[in-house]
This record gives structure tokens, sequence and C-alpha cells, in this order.
């Protein structure tokens, strides 16, 4: 028998696979590892990390130290977008031009409740979307550009 690849992707249907069994386990409080994404559905590191990105995504799961991720339970989703675009509105809700200082890493993750190393990683897609610049020891990130109307308002 031939297996057909997906139109949708497979780490999409792994998503639906571990939504369907949190909202069936209420009690569930951690993700499968990648190792067992990889052994229950016979697919490769890659897919089951991309199943973890887009559970992150839907604002379902995040990650905690020690490589593991954490199911984020609807109480806890006000806001299901990207971190990048959460920090992103930062800009206009706070009020800042092009040349201001940006809040720095660990004022961030305290402001989003999330690890230092989550919010340096959503700090440099900003800084390679161009908006703000990168951060040196010693020297604050500033922004260099404000979001435009899409990025405000996008999912």
């Amino acid at each position: 028998m031939s297996q057909q690849v997906s139109p949708r992707g497979t780490f999409l249907k792994i998503a639906d696979a571990v939504r369907a069994k949190i909202e069936s386990d209420p009690e569930m409080t951690e993700l499968p590892s990648a190792a067992e994404l990889m052994r229950d559905h016979g697919v490769s590191r890659g897919v089951a990390l991309r199943t973890f990105d887009a559970l992150q995504e839907q604002g379902i799961a995040e990650p905690v130290p020690g490589g593991r991720w954490r199911v984020i339970r609807s109480d806890r989703r006000e806001d299901r977008r990207p971190l990048a675009h959460r920090i992103a509105e930062v800009i206009t809700t706070d009020g800042l031009e092009v040349g201001a200082l940006f809040p720095s890493a660990s004022a961030l993750a305290v402001r989003f409740d999330s690890s230092r190393p989550t919010v340096s990683k959503a700090l440099d897609k900003l800084e390679a979307a161009g908006l703000l610049s990168a951060s040196h020891q010693g020297k604050p990130r500033t922004v260099l550009a404000l979001p435009d109307r899409e990025e405000r308002s996008s999912p």
C-alpha cells in the first residue's frame, strides 16, 4: 500500500491529534517529548519540532526549560498570537517612536510571563524584520521602524 503525501502537512495532523488529546484529558499538563512523537507517529525530529511550533502558534503549548513543552489551558490563553507579534505591539502600546529605547529582554520576560531565552528569540525576529536594532552588551535595543498596520492586526 503506498502512502500519499498529506497536502495539509503531517506536522499539522499530529498537532491536531495532540490538541484532541489535550482537550480530552483535563489533567494533561505536559506534551509528549519529541522522541515520543517521533516513535508514536513514525516521523522525523524535524516534523516533531514543527508540531511543537504549530501548537505554540495556536496558543496551546509553550516551551519550558529542559526542552519540554507545557500545555496552556484556556484560562491562560488571553492572547494566542506569537510572542514576536505581541512584543512588536509594545512599540505602539507604549507609544514608542523611531530611535526610542526598547525594553530589555528581562523586562519583557516579566511583562509577557515568558522565559528570557524565548523572549530573546522573538526579539531576534524583530531585529531581522528591521523593527529593532541589535542589542550589544551595555547598549540597549532601539526602535528602528514602526510596525505597519498589517503587522499590528495580524492574528
